[in-house]
């Protein structure tokens, strides 16, 4: 089975390292893909893919990271073709998943896994799972709760104040040395 974590990770943060353990633990993982969208079709990126890219590389060295050419899911997921694919999602994003190009696709081509955290109001998910042909395609699973957003992350580099603990250190190292998020 291969997971696929996909996103902007403008920056990655330790969120994303506890759902792509979380998910590696759970499903006994024989492969774990970090796929950074080079042009998000759902929302704006901010820093270039390549940045985007180096940065999720140095936060994720013992996984493949590799760039996603495509604006949605569902046309990754048709044009590349994986080992039992699983598509990784926090529980925020799956609250969403309905609002996705052709959610019905995406469940027929990846089963889904989502990342739920203890207090996270799980009755939020029942109306995206009741309005699915195929809910059985779906699995959710805890995670240790990490709250923090990469929105966040960018604020604070900003304002000058500390990521440390928020981002892995070579992460933070790389934002610092490429003078990231400076602007605020």
């Amino acid at each position: 089975m291969t997971g696929l974590l996909g996103g902007t990770f403008n920056p990655p943060h330790n969120g994303h390292l506890a759902l792509a353990r979380g998910a590696r633990d759970h499903f006994y993982l024989d492969d774990l893909v970090v796929l950074v969208a080079e042009r998000p079709g759902h929302k704006r990126a901010g820093l270039d893919a390549d940045t985007r890219l180096k940065l999720a590389r140095a936060a994720f060295p013992d996984y493949r990271v590799e760039p996603d050419p495509y604006e949605r899911t569902v046309d990754m997921l048709r044009a590349r073709h994986w080992r039992e694919p699983l598509f990784l999602l926090g529980a925020d994003q799956f609250a969403d998943f309905l609002t996705w190009k052709d959610p019905e696709a995406v469940l027929a081509l990846a089963r889904i896994a989502v990342a739920t955290r203890p207090g996270f109001p799980l009755e939020r998910l029942d109306p995206v799972l009741q309005q699915l042909s195929r809910p059985d395609r779906v699995e959710l699973f805890e995670i240790e709760p990490v709250s923090i957003s990469s929105r966040e992350i960018r604020n604070r580099v900003g304002r000058g104040e500390s990521i440390d603990g928020l981002v892995p250190p070579v992460v933070a190292d790389l934002i610092e040395s490429l003078g990231l998020y400076q602007d605020g």
